[in-house]
Parts: C-alpha cells; sequence; structure tokens
C-alpha cells in the first residue's frame, strides 16, 4: 500500500512535482535510495522481490507504483514491483510500455502504475483494475493528482485530504522554489484517521481505520505495518532533479538527497 500525490505540467518551475510514502511490512527488507547497476536508474529498493515502488532515470523518465486494495490475490503472481524497473530499462515511450502489459495484466495481483517521461511531455496511468467503463490505460491530464490504493483520483477521505493539503501548501510558496524535506513533514505525516461509517469497506472495520491515515504505523498478526519510506522528487524546467527520501532503518529514521542534471530536448 502507498499513497501519492503529484503535479504534472502546471507549475510555472516544475513541470513534475511528487510526495509519496511507501508503506509496507517492518520485517520486509529493503535497501533505501541509490543509485542501481550501471548508475542509470536511482530509486529504493525491495529487497526481497527485487523491484521498486519509485524509481527514475538518468533520461528524464521515472515510474511509481501502488497496490491495488482487493481481498483476493493470485498466489504465483509476477511481482509488481518490477514494472517501474522493466520500464526504465526499455527506453519505450510511457504508451508503449503500458500497452505491452496489458497483454499480460491478468499474471499481476492488483495494482496502479504510473509511466512519465518529462522531456516529451507524456505522462500514463495504467492499471489492471480498471472501472466497469474504465480503460486500462489513460493519457493522464496536466494538473494535480492523487493515487492510493484504489483507481486514480478515486475520492477516498484520505485522497481528498492529501490533495486538500497539498493545495494549500503550494499557495504558501507561490512561484517559489519548494522546501522537500519541509513538506513531506507538513503532507505526508498526517496521522488524521477517517470515521468507520466513510470507509471503502474492502477490509475488515478495524483495519481500514488503521489504515485511513496518511501515515500509518500499525502492527497486526503478520507484525508491524506502516509507513516505511517517504519520498519527494521534483524535476524542474531545466532538468534538474532533486529526489529526497526519508526512511526508516532499525526504527530510525534516516534521510537522503540525491540530485542529477537530465537534458530537457529529445533526440
Amino acid at each position: 500500500m502507498c499513497i501519492a500525490v503529484f503535479m504534472w505540467e502546471t507549475h510555472p518551475l516544475y513541470p513534475f512535482i511528487l510526495f509519496l510514502n511507501r508503506d509496507e511490512y517492518h520485517k520486509r527488507p529493503t535497501e533505501p535510495l541509490i543509485w542501481w547497476e550501471g548508475g542509470e536508474i536511482l530509486g529504493g529498493r525491495d529487497a526481497q522481490a527485487g523491484g521498486t515502488w519509485l524509481a527514475s532515470s538518468r533520461d528524464g523518465r521515472l515510474a511509481f507504483i501502488t497496490n491495488f486494495r482487493e481481498l483476493q490475490s493470485i498466489p504465483q503472481a509476477k511481482s509488481r514491483g518490477n514494472l517501474p524497473v522493466d520500464f526504465l530499462q526499455s527506453k519505450k515511450k510511457p504508451i508503449e510500455f503500458a500497452e505491452e502489459v496489458v497483454k499480460e495484466a491478468d499474471q499481476y495481483n492488483g495494482f496502479n502504475l504510473i509511466l512519465v517521461d518529462v522531456r516529451s511531455k507524456s505522462m500514463v496511468y495504467l492499471t489492471n483494475r480498471p472501472e466497469k467503463t474504465g480503460n486500462f490505460v489513460t493519457q493522464v491530464s496536466p494538473g494535480i493528482h492523487v493515487l492510493s490504493n484504489a483507481n486514480l483520483d478515486s475520492p477516498w477521505l484520505k485522497a481528498q485530504r492529501l490533495d486538500h493539503n497539498f493545495k494549500e501548501v503550494l499557495t504558501r510558496y507561490g512561484k517559489d522554489e519548494l522546501p522537500l524535506k519541509e513538506m513531506v513533514g507538513q503532507l505526508m505525516m498526517d496521522t488524521t484517521k477517517d470515521d468507520l461509517s466513510l470507509l471503502p469497506h474492502i477490509y475488515s472495520p478495524e483495519t481500514e481505520y488503521d489504515l485511513s491515515a496518511i501515515y500509518i504505523d500499525t502492527t497486526g498478526p503478520q507484525g508491524r505495518y506502516g509507513t516505511r519510506n517517504q519520498s519527494a522528487l521534483t524535476v524542474k524546467s531545466n532538468g534538474e532533479v532533486c529526489f529526497y527520501e526519508r526512511y526508516l532503518d532499525k526504527d530510525r529514521w534516516k534521510e537522503n538527497t540525491i540530485t542529477y542534471q537530465i537534458e530537457m530536448t529529445t533526440k
């Protein structure tokens, strides 16, 4: 489970802005933000399955994924965390990669995947759990969007709360540069929980209540579960990428920031 708010092709200084919380069991081995083999892909890594929840590349592309909240699962499903990595390694356009994944979408448990190519101003939303009248693949329009564990921009209360808070914080900073670390604290540490009667009613009421916060910290039969990684990623109009991560390491919060430059003109 994760939640993300992002702004696409709307801010005067940043073509792309993203804030994301990754929620996972604390016992699941995880590697923090780092350049992967070859130095082309930047992201944290799920050390158990080898994939990631968010990663970017030197050529101006990035991808992030969330699980879809559902009761049933495929026992031998393909790892969803490999999809962002496969996209960044493929060099395909977002729409091309998405259309390929659709062909094997039934081999994965439910997911939402955002694929971005900043240089070509292309962003695609892919899900293998589309709404009854919806599509597997959708071009994402400029503006502010929230992605949790239902379809993109679904009106879950936590998603609406994050959307509202994000707009308030952006108004406060105006057209100036954004202080990512401070904004993570303002936006992604929200522990507000929602009334039981207003939750999606997919899991048990007790579980849904614990998951209704933007920042999650709970303990269940399988151990401690909650927000383990918090990320903020921005791309400036001049191609400067700033990737900030805050992560738990043996119950202590650590942080790291990596910046790099991409060429904003396509070849």
